[in-house]
């Protein structure tokens, strides 16, 4: 099996999974904290991995015009969005959140498609 598909799967995984956990997770700790936790988390280990694939740390190569682009997505998708869902998790039962995020790829496309004029 293609090694891409591996981590395509894997991650897939972790994500389905850290939804029940986060749920299970906010009634003891703040929905900001856990955001925050998550995604401190994923961050270690992304930096761990490329440090290893790498063998040390090399530079991304993106140009000056593309970096407020790599802030909008840090900002609106590494801040905003998971605080948005873990306190949306606080206040929705499991079955609707989970309904939900089953929506978040295909309303994703949508999206790309109809504002964007992305196509397949």
């Amino acid at each position: 099996m293609n090694t891409s598909v591996i981590y395509a799967l894997a991650a897939a995984a972790l994500f389905g999974a850290s939804t029940p956990l986060a749920k299970l997770l906010g009634t003891e700790i703040p929905p900001v904290l856990l955001a925050g936790l998550l995604y401190l988390g994923s961050g270690t280990g992304l930096v761990l991995l490329r440090l290893l694939r790498d063998r040390g740390w090399k530079r991304s190569g993106l140009s000056v015009s593309e970096w407020p682009w790599l802030v909008g997505a840090v900002v609106f998708g590494g801040i905003l969005g998971p605080v948005a869902l873990m306190v949306g998790l606080t206040l929705t039962s499991a079955a609707t959140a989970s309904l939900m995020l089953n929506l978040e790829p295909v309303l994703t496309a949508v999206l790309a498609w109809v504002v964007f004029k992305e196509n397949a």
